[in-house]
């Protein structure tokens, strides 16, 4: 486990649980978090505790932690992707299968994470995983479902039969484009969903028509983007798309910026606030990466405009409303 992320812990954790030998690796990237781990086995960001079987090790262990590696669970965030990568490049055995934790497209080359583990990494293969992954729930061992996604069946299933238990539900697919155009899009809507909800506690009102019809039109979206993009409509409409859209709604950290938002919060301010507390939002980035995707594409997608009306342009919060009329 190559990264000490919220994801990339919470991971470890389910894995040492079903009874897997895992390393959770911290680089100098995690140095805010490697002492809690070390000497509490905590990570500020989830409710339960690294199990003793879990070997935490840090930026100078690289070469124990990935010695005899089968699998490689990259737990970086699009922003930080590149860098994990060219970190543990020359420690990583040939045959590794990677596996990609993050959800987003890098910035500014708008590229794929599989797409820049292969570029860093190749020729290994990689699996990417998509769907709803609320990592303290799934710390905690509570039922989760998620997608993995690969070209490589033999990786896939290796993965697959790795992190598959009773709470750990595994669909696989080779639709990696769409795994993870709906990880990027689905944050972005729900940030539109965020703004909605801070909305409706402004004017002291429900909006829950209002939202079930943001939530409809989101879906749509996502799914044009997708199948635009050379993915399956289906996949928008399962797991990776409609299904995490729908908790990151719930309970996600890009819900709860639109929200602030949509309270009247400067957008600008209220991401570096939650930055600055250690909370990674995503989607505020993903905003420029689904703009650049639908302009190549020549779609329309009013949702996710209007959301970047709002971030970047100096739009009111009750503009998001627009994009459902």
């Amino acid at each position: 486990m190559f990264g000490a992320g919220a994801a990339g812990t919470a991971l470890a954790i389910h894995l040492a649980r079903i009874g897997q030998d895992v390393t959770l690796w911290a680089s100098e990237f995690d140095a805010r978090v490697l002492p809690g781990l070390r000497a509490e086995r905590h990570h500020p960001a989830l409710p339960e505790r690294v199990p003793a079987a879990v070997r935490v090790m840090g930026p100078e262990d690289l070469p124990a932690a990935a010695e005899g590696l089968e699998l490689a669970v990259l737990g970086a965030n699009s922003r930080g992707a590149r860098n994990l990568a060219r970190l543990v490049a020359d420690a990583l055995p040939p045959d590794t299968v990677l596996i990609s934790v993050g959800k987003g497209l890098e910035r500014d080359t708008h590229a794929r994470l599989s797409q820049v583990y292969g570029q860093e990494l190749g020729p290994r293969s990689v699996v990417s995983i998509g769907g709803p992954m609320l990592a303290p729930e799934l710390a905690e061992g509570f039922l989760t479902a998620v997608v993995f996604a690969s070209v490589d069946p033999e990786a896939l299933r290796a993965a697959a039969e790795a992190f598959h238990s009773e709470s750990y539900l595994v669909e696989l697919t080779d639709d990696v484009p769409g795994v993870e155009l709906c990880g990027t899009a689905k944050n972005v809507s729900a940030i539109g969903a965020g703004i909605v909800e801070g909305l409706a506690q402004t004017g002291q009102r429900d909006l829950k028509n209002a939202r079930a019809a943001l939530f409809s039109q989101a879906v749509h979206e996502i799914a044009e983007l997708v199948e635009a993009a050379g993915g399956r409509r289906e996949t928008a409409l399962g797991l990776a798309g409609m299904g995490d859209l729908y908790v990151t709604i719930l309970g996600g950290r890009n819900r709860i910026y639109g929200e602030a938002v949509g309270l009247g919060g400067d957008p600008a301010r209220v991401l570096a606030d939650m930055t600055n507390r250690g909370l990674t939002v995503e989607g505020a980035e993903s905003v420029e990466d689904v703009q650049h995707f639908s302009s190549e594409l020549g779609l329309r997608l009013p949702l996710h405009q209007a959301v970047q009306r709002v971030l970047h342009e100096g739009a009111p919060p009750e503009h998001i409303l627009e994009a459902i009329r």
